[in-house]
């Protein structure tokens, strides 16, 4: 797994990632906001560490226009312990929120127990009559198990993840077929195009967003 740790105090990157080699993640570095944004928008974090009090853009911003872009875990860093900035990073959808100075060890039990949580959570997905069990790479409408090619699978797993944001063919591409290929907006389409196939009456699920790109899109039922 992939974490992101962001802090204008290299001391603080340095223990923290230190911390979490030991435990075999993988650690990226950001010493502001907006190259945090930037790192955001080129890799798929597991989790970012987030430092709120930095120079250039602030945590609080930083996670905003990350969140917009990607659902990804977490973890508010601050010196400060105040009601309204616990609140405030909540309201942005923050997993957790850790005051300074603290306990290495302490930060990486909260990190597991995140990154636990959500991982059982996307275990197994369902969209009404469309489940997808990543688990054991299944996916199956109306209880009918469906064939899908590996990046039709993947294109899948990651509109999902994804769900109800707007996603350029650029970023389609550099997701699933990586930085190195030389394909075109034709490779995103073509694929679209079977992969709504195969989903049968789900396949609407997977809207064209006009002059960008396509969108998963779907809201839950309330009863």
């Amino acid at each position: 797994m992939k974490i992101l740790v962001v802090d204008d105090e290299e001391l603080i990157r340095n223990v923290i990632k230190e911390y979490l080699t030991i435990e075999g993640y993988k650690v990226d570095e950001a010493e502001d906001g907006n190259i945090a944004i930037n790192k955001a928008k080129t890799n798929n974090y597991d989790l970012i560490i987030m430092d709120i009090m930095m120079p250039n853009k602030d945590g609080f911003s930083a996670i905003k226009e990350i969140k917009e872009d990607k659902n990804v875990p977490c973890i508010m860093l601050s010196a400060r312990g105040e009601e309204y900035d616990k609140l405030l990073g909540f309201d942005l959808g923050i997993d957790d929120y850790v005051t300074k100075p603290f306990s290495p060890k302490e930060l990486v039990a909260r990190i597991k127990a995140i990154l636990k949580r959500v991982n059982n959570e996307e275990e197994k997905y369902k969209f009404g009559g469309l489940t997808v069990d990543d688990k054991a790479h299944v996916v199956l409408v109306n209880e009918k198990e469906i064939n899908l090619t590996p990046k039709e699978y993947d294109l899948l797993k990651y509109f999902i993840k994804n769900k109800n944001i707007a996603l350029s063919r650029e970023q389609l591409l550099s997701a699933i077929w990586g930085y190195d290929f030389y394909g075109d907006d034709r490779t995103i389409d073509t694929h679209i195009k079977t992969l709504r196939k195969n989903l049968l009456e789900y396949g609407n699920l997977i809207t064209t967003v006009r002059g960008m790109g396509y969108k998963f899109e779907y809201k839950e039922e309330t009863k």
